[in-house]
């Protein structure tokens, strides 16, 4: 049974019950229902996201998207290294599903490897405008892998999502270029973590799945990196380190959100990342979005608030020991 949102919050401490008390142990404990924290936590990490994802554009003009996301990786892998030492009281290896932990950390490379991908080339508001298309291929994915049953007013805001995305495109035309698709597949990509990510909830501890995710990060880029090596001057570097630092941050608020809200109430707020990245790429790059790409985006936006809506009626028809974890 997947836990209550507060259940899988309460993993990072919660002890391991003696055998007399395993009968209590599955009875999930209450939700912590603190909204208005949950909506301010992810205020805030869209401020991280945002600055991280501003400075990789920045970094992508004098390194490889490959360097670029190795850096942010190794750092995130030295943040989470307390966890990585036996003896640590932080020591957080243990797990009953590995290889799913090592596809999930996999699949968090390959969405920020995109994304960076399509940085180099594209502005950076539309880029995170078609980004913001993952809560439509989780719709699709949770069918599959989580069994859900999706309605068909969901399927409409999936398409008008769809319209929304091919507006800011505009394929066929001669605003259209080849490394659009980069920051969809990234948005695959991303729901793929997403959905990995409500699977291992219910028993996986966030720091675990956080240390396994750089761990493969690091162990695929360190393969790939010397094929695409630039020397990158010490400016490079810090820049880099501020992605990884910013990155790391920025997801770790996420988890602590959604412990103290449901998905489908903290995700409309996650749109005030295209805000702060529109601000920046017009201070750092002069770059300011189109009438396309803003069209685009209010369909984007339209589609995941109506999606998270759906969501809210949904869980609120079913008991709370249904609830999914949203600990993404």
């Amino acid at each position: 049974m997947t836990p209550p949102p507060a259940a899988a919050a309460r993993l990072d401490s919660a002890e391991l019950p003696l055998p007399e008390k395993k009968s209590v142990a599955r009875n999930a404990p209450a939700r912590a229902d603190r909204p208005f924290k949950g909506i301010a936590l992810i205020l805030a990490s869209t401020i991280f996201l945002g600055t991280s994802d501003v400075t990789a554009k920045y970094l992508s003009a004098t390194l490889p998207s490959i360097e670029i996301t190795w850096i942010r990786f190794l750092t995130f892998a030295l943040i989470m290294s307390p966890a990585m030492l036996p003896g640590s009281p932080l020591f957080a290896l243990q797990t009953a599903r590995p290889g799913l932990q090592l596809m999930r950390g996999a699949a968090l490379l390959a969405s920020s490897l995109f994304f960076i991908s399509g940085l180099r080339f594209l502005p950076i508001a539309e880029a995170s405008a078609t980004g913001f298309v993952s809560p439509l291929f989780v719709t699709a994915l949770s069918i599959i892998f989580l069994g859900e049953k999706v309605g068909l007013r969901r399927w409409i805001a999936t398409g008008v999502g769809l319209v929304g995305v091919i507006i800011i495109l505009r394929p066929g035309s001669g605003a259209f270029h080849p490394a659009a698709f980069f920051p969809i597949v990234s948005a695959l990509a991303w729901a793929c973590t997403l959905v990995m990510t409500r699977m291992l909830s219910g028993s996986e501890r966030a720091i675990t799945t956080m240390t396994y995710s750089s761990i493969a990060g690091v162990a695929i880029l360190t393969a790939l990196v010397p094929f695409v090596w630039v020397t990158p001057s010490w400016h490079d570097i810090l820049f880099g380190i501020l992605i990884g630092v910013a990155s790391t941050a920025g997801q770790w608020i996420v988890v602590l959100a959604f412990r103290y809200g449901d998905a489908s109430v903290l995700a409309p707020f996650s749109y005030t990342q295209l805000l702060w990245v529109s601000i920046l790429g017009f201070l750092i790059f002069g770059e300011l979005p189109d009438g396309w790409t803003v069209t685009g985006a209010a369909f984007i936006v339209a589609s995941g608030l109506y999606t998270a809506h759906r969501e809210r009626v949904r869980t609120s028809r079913l008991p709370i020991e249904a609830e999914p974890s949203p600990n993404a």
